[in-house]
């Protein structure tokens, strides 16, 4: 059975491979296309923030859960494809995931140097 995240990168991939063959696209700019899907991505948080009544002065609707949700699996679409585009792969991203959460760990518990974080209460 293959692990959820590498399911995801290869869904990715294959989409990204027929989108690019179907709409004639290249590729080939790296950069362009990691600005491209992070624009997307930007674009996908402020339709979550919409849907979660940011605007503080006005009345509040009720947030729909699955339009949350929606736009989440939009969200995770973009970084997908922003993260294939700069040759990172599941295990890539799971390892970055892991270290930083241990970094994070560390830095509440004032396990660290760096300034800012104090030991946790």
């Amino acid at each position: 059975m293959e692990d959820k995240l590498d399911t995801i990168f290869n869904l990715q991939e294959a989409f990204d491979g027929e989108l690019a063959r179907r709409r004639g696209l290249d590729l080939s700019d790296r950069d362009q296309w990691v600005q491209r899907e992070m624009t997307a991505l930007i674009v996908e948080a402020c339709e979550v923030l919409t849907e979660a009544n940011y605007k503080w002065w006005k009345d509040p609707k009720e947030i729909s859960r699955e339009k949350v949700l929606d736009e989440m699996a939009d969200i995770l679409h973009f970084f997908t494809a922003a993260c294939l585009r700069m040759g990172f792969g599941a295990q890539d991203l799971f390892s970055a995931y892991c270290a930083k959460n241990r970094e994070n760990f560390a830095r509440q518990r004032g396990e660290t140097e760096r300034p800012g974080y104090r030991s946790g209460k």
